[in-house]
């Protein structure tokens, strides 16, 4: 049966799309055989990271860059990291309302994940999920992170562009440019560029990037105004700068490369994790080794150790 809907997915059936991402997302044993079938014909799409604090619009500029591309002719997936409802621990969907009027294009597919505690700025399954829409065909698949704090940097290792925004008023200016965020971008985005402030930020990013070092691609400043519409062209021009770039350079096969490899260690760790617990859950193993760490009687590693090498 996966495997049909799987054949579904790659005639367009929405659908069926819908579906197989939802067994992704949850997990469910359907999924995997799903992936099996489309793995093979997903690595075409260029996949653009979009990261940045609370508030800097990211939603919204992800919205107008998409209907760019849409005007360009290209389809587009998009998937939105929502923080988690406490009450369904499901995507709160606040994102994916701003773009209520892209869900009519048949070339647009948006999908709404929620963190259910993963860290990093993304979902556990995004990569899963990110596959599948490429297999069914886009030509580009947009990632925008759940926007809590600084420390988002795991999309660099989904994305092959990773789109950093930063907006005027966001506290003090010198400690955000001081953020490890920064780092992992390959174009920076001053977006709300009509406010006061916006030139400022635009020059204190300059001189980031004049003292950081980045081997072979010079990183662009854009100024945008998302609601407006404005710097979003430039912006779309960088990325396919930064796609040519990556692949005239060669780091593009390297980025696959290094893809696959943490995407092969992040599955055989679930595997092996689920496979432990599972051991050590119905045998009581588990709760012996829980009771003599609470008893001190163990420390907690040695404790590991002995789960591993007898679960």
């Amino acid at each position: 049966m996966s495997e049909d809907i799987a054949q579904r997915v790659l005639e367009g059936d929405r659908r069926a799309l819908t579906r197989i991402l939802t067994w992704v997302e949850n997990g469910y044993p359907e999924a995997r055989e799903a992936l099996r079938s489309l793995f093979p014909h997903s690595g075409r799409a260029h996949i653009v990271g979009v990261t940045g604090p609370t508030g800097s619009g990211k939603s919204t500029l992800l919205g107008a860059l998409a209907r760019e591309y849409r005007n360009q002719g290209r389809s587009i997936g998009i998937v939105v990291i929502d923080p988690t409802s406490p009450f369904s621990h499901g995507a709160i969907l606040g994102d994916r309302i701003r773009m209520q009027d892209l869900t009519s294009d048949p070339e647009v597919f948006i999908r709404s994940m929620a963190t259910r505690g993963a860290l990093g700025g993304l979902a556990a399954a995004t990569n899963d999920v990110v596959t599948v829409l490429d297999a069914c065909g886009k030509d580009v698949v947009l990632v925008e992170t759940v926007g809590a704090g600084q420390d988002e940097v795991e999309i660099a290792d989904t994305a092959h562009t990773t789109v950093v925004i930063n907006i005027p008023g966001a506290g003090d200016d010198m400690q955000a440019i001081k953020a490890g965020i920064l780092e992992i971008a390959d174009i920076l985005v001053v977006n709300k560029a009509d406010l006061p402030a916006a030139e400022a930020v635009f020059k204190q990013l300059h001189i980031f990037m004049d003292l950081a070092r980045y081997e072979g691609w010079e990183v662009p400043i854009i100024k945008t105004v998302s609601h407006k519409g404005e710097g979003v062209t430039k912006l779309l021009e960088a990325i396919d700068n930064h796609r040519a770039y990556l692949q005239s350079s060669g780091r593009l096969e390297k980025m696959r490369r290094q893809r696959a490899r943490r995407q092969l260690l992040a599955a055989a760790q679930a595997e092996l994790l689920s496979g432990l617990l599972s051991a050590a859950e119905s045998n009581g193993r588990l709760d012996t080794l829980v009771d003599a760490i609470v008893e001190r009687e163990l420390d907690p590693h040695t404790a590991a150790e002995q789960l591993i090498a007898n679960p």
